[in-house]
């Protein structure tokens, strides 16, 4: 299990997906430069006064995008005898990353719209799902190699 580069793969997904649920994914900067508010996967921290407040708008949809994404491909690791599940998860998990830039974008939208004088600036994290999608593309051609080699075994029987 562990001797398989594609089990690799799947938990450096996992740890880059919780590192990415837990940092900042955005900041809206005002007008006049100063940082008016902070985006997380959970909530959105608006900044009055050099106080940290929270704000209304929670985007729980993100967090939950990538939790389910992360337990997937956790998970996704202990299936090794099940290879045609587990590129069907990698393919599942791929398509909710996906998801998660076109649900991080609209909530981007939504509050730079309701704040009307910031601007949005992505943040460094926000990219960490876009590694992970390349790491799933990588364990997916793995497990597809490896279900390529026992078909061709079993030919030889």
């Amino acid at each position: 299990m562990i001797q398989r580069i594609q089990t690799l793969y799947l938990l450096l997904v996992t740890i880059l997906i919780v590192v990415c649920m837990s940092n900042c994914i955005g900041y809206f900067i005002s007008d006049d430069g100063v940082m008016s508010g902070k985006l997380f996967n959970l909530l959105y921290l608006d900044m009055e006064d050099g106080n940290k407040a929270v704000s209304l708008y929670t985007p729980w949809a993100l967090f939950v995008i990538l939790l389910i994404a992360a337990t997937l491909s956790f998970l996704n690791i202990f299936m090794f005898k099940y290879r045609a599940l587990q590129m069907r998860i990698c393919s599942f998990c791929m398509i909710l990353l996906v998801g998660w830039y076109a649900v991080y974008a609209a909530f981007a939208w939504y509050i730079s719209d309701i704040l009307k004088s910031a601007s949005f600036r992505v943040g460094i994290m926000a990219s960490l799902p876009g590694v992970c999608l390349i790491l799933l593309y990588l364990a997916f051609r793995g497990i597809m190699k490896d279900e390529k080699l026992v078909r061709s075994l079993d030919r030889l029987r």
